[in-house]
């Protein structure tokens, strides 16, 4: 029987796909979605390094892992190259794990993104289309040696910090978060005892189902991080998560949304240790106040844990800028030795406006050493009740964060730590007045 050049070419790229990640029996998808572009399909374990192409699309079908099972060379690297696209299957739950013995090389640029997309056509998609993004790696944890990842995405955690899992740069993923069990949904990007010796520069997480993005443990930093229209938290962190972060925006929107920080350390044991204890900079979330009761908090912090946060603006969230939760958060703000602050709880420099309330104050705060209003106004004594006078950071279809002239924004900052890795940033929030680091990478489609 004759074979027509299109189907012959088609099967010549899934064998030779199905040769390097080991498996066989594929078939191909004629067209991406919406483009006329065929489709190389990926599945399976990837276990020795695989270069893909910009020119070719890419489908993730069921789990996609790369690396071979722990092995702690990282032998093996999945390279992405910038304008390279990959569609998550939403009849099998692809997404891409990578597994403590393997790393990612995606680089993409402003003008050439590298997009992790639904595969379904624009217009048809939604959250939790495909699963999302999984790194796992090496560097500590405070549930133990290890822990196994959500949605059956492998073992994590281990004893080396300065662990390596690779390069996420001008990277969106969109349309993610596919729960896989009750109670058991994916994050866009989730990084599980990723180490500090990775690099995350300029990352968008849009319209995930569940958090856009989360950190179990780990010391992973994190700069110009972008997280929007993801219908539970902003950012989450638990399990003794230690790295740095610069940048960030967060953006809820008014169908389904939940907090901007979600901040825990150990549900198991509030002082586990390590204890997480981030230091993040220049921060400006957007909650969605007029969400029928949707919007939650703005910076959730509780079961212990700890973090320095400055720079910082929070708006329009639907109960409360700031809300503090559990004994072990208030101590770690506060040495009952001495009375006296300790540092290791930190919220200043932040402007904070226009939520439904400034801060939490719960009945149960009676037995604490302060209220969280004292935390936000007395304690913590540089934060602000003002207009941050930003250009239109609550529209959602084309919001600008950006300060206008004469911004709160610009004045009443701190000084970033010099250590080689912050950006020296003489502003409260995520952008310097005429610098939109999200122009020409970024997304707001809704569908």
């Amino acid at each position: 029987m004759k074979i027509s050049k299109f189907i012959a070419v088609a099967l010549v790229a899934v064998l030779a796909v199905a040769f390097l990640v080991g498996c066989s029996d594929e078939t191909t998808t004629p067209t991406a979605p919406g483009t006329q572009d065929t489709i190389t399909i990926l599945s399976g374990t990837i276990v020795d390094n695989m270069t893909l192409s910009a020119d070719k699309a890419y489908l993730l079908r069921g789990g996609v892992f790369v690396g071979r099972k722990d092995d702690p060379n990282k032998s093996t690297t999945l390279t992405i190259p910038a304008g390279t696209t990959i569609y998550g299957e939403s009849t099998t739950d692809g997404m891409l794990v990578i597994s403590r013995g393997g790393k990612i090389d995606a680089q993409g640029t402003a003008s050439k993104p590298i997009v992790f997309t639904s595969d379904r056509k624009p217009g048809e998609r939604a959250r939790g289309d495909w699963g999302g993004v999984i790194i796992n790696g090496w560097a500590p944890l405070n549930t133990g040696a290890e822990a196994e990842g959500e949605g059956g995405t492998g073992p994590y955690g281990g004893t080396n910090a300065a662990d390596n899992s690779g390069i996420l740069k001008y990277v969106r993923v969109e349309f993610a978060g596919r729960e896989i069990s009750p109670d058991n949904e994916l994050n866009g990007i989730a990084f599980q005892g990723v180490g500090s010796a990775t690099v995350v520069d300029y990352i968008q997480v849009h319209m995930n189902k569940d958090d856009g993005v989360e950190f179990f443990g780990g010391t992973v930093n994190a700069k110009h991080v972008y997280i929007s229209g993801v219908a539970d938290d902003l950012f989450d962190w638990t399990d003794g998560w230690t790295g740095k972060g610069q940048f960030w925006v967060g953006h809820q929107f008014p169908d389904d949304c939940d907090n901007g920080f979600e901040a825990d350390n150990s549900a198991e044991d509030n002082e586990a240790h390590p204890r997480s204890k981030p230091t993040v900079y220049n921060i400006t979330l957007v909650g969605a106040k007029d969400a029928n009761g949707k919007s939650d908090d703005g910076m959730l912090l509780r079961e212990g844990t700890a973090g320095v946060f400055k720079n910082v603006i929070i708006t329009n969230f639907g109960e409360t800028a700031v809300d503090i939760d559990h004994s072990a958060t208030f101590n770690n703000a506060w040495n009952s030795t001495n009375s006296s602050l300790n540092g290791n709880l930190v919220l200043d420099n932040a402007i904070i406006w226009q939520n439904t309330t400034e801060y939490n104050s719960d009945a149960d705060e009676a037995g604490f050493p302060f209220t969280t209003m004292a935390f936000v106004q007395t304690l913590n004594a540089n934060n602000r009740f003002v207009d941050p006078g930003l250009v239109d950071p609550v529209n959602t279809t084309s919001p600008n964060y950006l300060p206008t002239t004469g911004s709160a924004a610009t004045s009443g900052y701190a000084s970033v730590p010099v250590d080689g890795w912050f950006d020296t940033a003489n502003y409260v929030g995520a952008f310097a007045p005429g610098q939109n680091w999200l122009a020409g990478w970024t997304t707001h489609a809704r569908n």
